[in-house]
């Protein structure tokens, strides 16, 4: 299966994580690789939304608590940025989590913590 769900779009993101990552290298927060992100975004063109609001919906409710994305991309990808020494599956379930409350298919859990990018597709 060659083609999948917003692959070039996918396939963009990632290879600015590895340019924020070739630059800046491993031990910085998650911010500063955001902003390095979002400095990208915007010399790119890529549409993105930072620290977008997902309200979580409970049967016919609304909950008071909420959930933020790192990062919305292209109005469809969810984009989780870590800052730590290896992915665990708490990280994976929050952006799951982050999916279902967004209503969107496909996440991008990025790992700049390590010597080399880590990064992971998460489907919903």
């Amino acid at each position: 299966m060659d083609e999948f769900y917003l692959k070039d779009e996918t396939y963009k993101i990632i290879g600015l994580c590895m340019e924020v990552h070739t630059i800046l290298g491993k031990g910085h927060s998650e911010n500063i690789y955001g902003d390095a992100l979002e400095y990208e975004f915007k010399l790119n063109n890529i549409p993105y939304v930072r620290e977008r609001k997902y309200n979580i919906e409970y049967k016919d409710i609304v909950l008071t608590r909420y959930y933020f994305s790192d990062f919305t991309v292209f109005d469809e990808i969810i984009l989780e940025l870590k800052a730590i020494q290896q992915h665990t599956n708490s990280e994976i379930k929050q952006t799951l989590n982050y999916l279902a409350a967004s209503k969107n298919k496909i996440g991008l859990l990025i790992n700049f913590g390590e010597d080399s990018l880590k990064y992971k597709r998460i489907i919903l």
